[in-house]
């Protein structure tokens, strides 16, 4: 005759079979994945805990946050990995930014440079920013040197080549060709003494990896940088006004939000350059502001910090953008 059992749950994650009043086995069940993310990282885990702090300061970009705290947590364990004397293969950390201006691209690749500094990925962490012209020289020949120099400045470090798309937009005869293919050639002899990270357009990079069947595999890591939502640009403004001990009237901010809604329904995306634009603006307000309270000759301590709407000025060509 079957015995009866019983299933219960003791809040632990493990699950109790009782037959005929007695337990018999623990099932442990995978916590789920919610519950991991959500645990605090532990306290000897200096290098992350002190670029995570960096990262919060930053507003959105939530997918990179996450993306830095894995490739933390790789490195991390594959060096335990090999402690045990599993198998654990040098990664390559080549990376592919996509996203419009202005989305925080080249900050994040700074902090990444401080992190893996900290890890001893990298001997010296520092960032070499570099564009088309850097790479391309003007005769046979030329292009590979200024390349090869480049990236032996960036020996280190990380080489962050803004608009890579670039090097591919001149056709058979561009020299833009030969830069890529040196690159090509030093991420995989030189692929750990260095990182390079390619950024640009989404839509362009895509194009661009198709230009050299090695391009591909050799980026194992690709983040999307989307653009600002106009919460997030209010307080990417108000966190930088803030910093220079300034804040918005009431009618500053509103007048500032509304353009946003304007602007983000007007131009198109690859025109807006969002946290950019926002950085440009708070600084033009501020000379402004500087300028009347000087007209008025008055300086009292509230009119000292306070950005009014008359002090937010857009360029007269701004709002005939397509």
């Amino acid at each position: 005759m079957e015995q009866p059992f019983h299933m219960n749950s003791n809040g632990s994650g493990k699950i109790n079979i009782v037959l005929s009043g007695q337990k018999r086995k623990n099932i442990k069940k995978d916590p789920p994945l919610k519950e991991i993310y959500e645990r605090e990282i532990p306290s000897h885990h200096l290098a992350l805990k002190e670029i995570e702090a960096e990262l919060e300061q930053l507003v959105g970009m939530e997918e990179m946050k996450q993306t830095i705290k894995q490739i933390y947590a790789w490195i991390y364990v594959n060096k335990k990995r090999e402690e045990q004397g599993l198998k654990a293969g040098k990664q390559a950390l080549h990376m592919m930014f996509k996203g419009n201006p202005g989305t925080g691209k080249t900050t994040v690749a700074r902090l990444i440079g401080k992190l893996f500094l900290k890890m001893n990925v990298l001997s010296k962490g520092h960032l070499i920013e570099a564009e088309r012209a850097d790479l391309v020289g003007e005769y046979i020949g030329h292009t590979a040197q200024k390349t090869r120099d480049l990236i032996k400045k960036a020996i280190g470090g990380i080489l962050f080549i803004d608009e890579a798309y670039s090097l591919g937009r001149g056709g058979e005869k561009d020299f833009g060709k030969e830069a890529i293919d040196t690159l090509v050639k030093h991420m995989e002899d030189r692929q750990h003494e260095f990182i390079l990270i390619l950024a640009g357009y989404s839509r362009e990079m895509d194009h661009f990896l198709t230009l050299n069947p090695g391009l591909h595999s050799r980026f194992p890591i690709v983040v999307d940088f989307p653009d600002y939502s106009i919460p997030q640009l209010m307080e990417i403004a108000q966190r930088m006004l803030k910093e220079r001990e300034y804040g918005f009237s009431t009618d500053g901010e509103r007048k500032v939000r509304e353009h946003l809604a304007y602007l983000k329904t007007t131009w198109s995306p690859i025109s807006f350059s969002n946290g950019r634009y926002i950085r440009n603006l708070i600084e033009k307000s501020i000379r402004a502001q500087a300028m009347r309270l000087l007209l008025h000759d008055v300086y009292d301590r509230h009119d000292l910090i306070t950005i009014r709407s008359q002090d937010i000025l857009f360029d007269e060509d701004e709002t005939t953008l397509p």
